[in-house]
């Protein structure tokens, strides 16, 4: 009678642990449903008090739930996280090994699991020094920043010691895993005190071949919608009329540590002018990467032909990931075609023509190219 009783307890528990997840599951998904132009809100709204009312049992499945999710809707299962969570711990009842386990788990969503980390935290403080050292490779930026500080902590420590080249070793370590221009700069400059070199230009997976042609008209900033012959076909034999004279394709590589191409430059300082650049990223696989660009100008930027993104806005600052491009690349070769637009403004801060491009992935660690080219062998036209 007693085993009896057990099997049928512990079956009862199983059986409320599995509606408890189907149910913060399906109020997830409403969540997740809701609209760009906030279609289904009420609906999300709804769902998303009903997930923050939850008990203990249900944070871990509402933390698997936001794969998905919209920024929208992430903000509102991020909502009903905090207020789970804040009752639990308050109760003494987080599943901190569940948690753990959950933050861990490189496959999860980026967001979540370091929400979940801040929570491990306040009733497991020493969980930072368990996990952390752990997470210079992890595709979380802000993990990745907390074990690279860890490693440039140790490497100064080491320096302080007079021990250079255990130092240099960590500092190496520290760079495997940065991706944050700051702590890179405080990691490149010892090392270059200490003789070692980095290839800046490969660590962020910059693009640095180019092969580039123009200028096209721009006067009265009309040239951004008009489609210029490279557009139509990438022919690099080919001339076509330009602004003020024939154009044809020139090969460009920068030696900009941070891969920027000075088009005032490689071309000439053109007012009311559109270059074109082009270039090749050979893929190993197909994959989502991100393409990240920096440049004061107006720009559209193709891969294998399809229009991917565009901004006509001049001016109004560059710098590093000023844009952030999702893109799935497929395996073998991706033609990457980028349209620079600089207007007429004549005051001194408006001079810069440039751009520069990296290819990485979400956290921003960069993904080598296979192989790279300037030179498409054929059109993707």
């Amino acid at each position: 009678m007693q085993r009896w009783l057990m099997c049928t307890l512990t079956i009862g528990l199983m059986t409320a642990q599995s509606a408890t997840a189907a149910t913060t599951a399906e109020l997830a998904a409403t969540v997740k449903a809701v609209g760009k132009n906030g279609e289904g809100q009420p609906a999300a709204i709804a769902a998303a008090k009903q997930l923050s009312q939850g008990d203990a049992a249900t944070l871990l499945p509402l933390l698997k739930s936001f794969d998905g999710a919209s920024a929208l809707a992430t903000n509102w299962l991020l909502g009903a996280v905090e207020s789970v969570a804040d009752r639990a711990v308050k109760a003494g009842e987080l599943p901190a090994k569940e948690i753990e386990a959950y933050v861990v788990d490189r496959t999860q969503h980026a967001t979540a699991r370091r929400v979940a980390y801040e929570w491990l935290l306040q009733v497991d403080p020493t969980a930072a020094d368990r996990l952390i050292p752990g997470m210079l490779l992890d595709p979380s930026a802000e993990f990745r920043r907390d074990a690279v500080a860890r490693k440039l902590a140790e490497a100064e420590k080491l320096i302080a010691d007079k021990n250079v080249e255990a130092a240099v070793v960590a500092y190496r370590s520290a760079l495997a895993g940065a991706v944050d221009d700051d702590q890179i700069k405080a990691i490149v400059k010892p090392l270059k005190e200490h003789g070692v070199d980095v290839d800046l230009q490969s660590h962020f997976g910059f693009l640095t071949s180019w092969k580039l042609i123009g200028p096209f008209d721009n006067t009265d900033t009309k040239g951004f919608d008009v489609a210029y012959p490279p557009e139509r076909e990438l022919k690099f034999t080919a001339k076509y009329s330009g602004k003020d004279e024939e154009v044809g394709w020139t090969e460009f590589a920068t030696e900009d540590d941070y891969g920027v191409v000075n088009l005032a430059k490689a071309l000439a300082p053109h007012k009311g002018a559109i270059s074109y650049a082009a270039t090749e990223y050979v893929s190993d696989k197909t994959r989502s990467v991100e393409m990240r660009l920096g440049t004061p100008n107006a720009w559209k930027l193709w891969v294998n032909g399809e229009l991917i993104f565009a901004r006509d806005e001049y001016h109004r600052g560059s710098q590093l990931d000023q844009y952030r491009v999702p893109v799935t690349l497929k395996a073998g070769r991706n033609v990457i075609l980028l349209k620079v637009c600089q207007n007429e403004q004549m005051e001194e801060w408006a001079q810069d023509w440039k751009y520069q491009i990296r290819v990485c992935d979400a956290a921003g660690a960069a993904i080598p190219a296979a192989k790279t080219t300037a030179r498409p062998t054929t059109s993707q036209r």
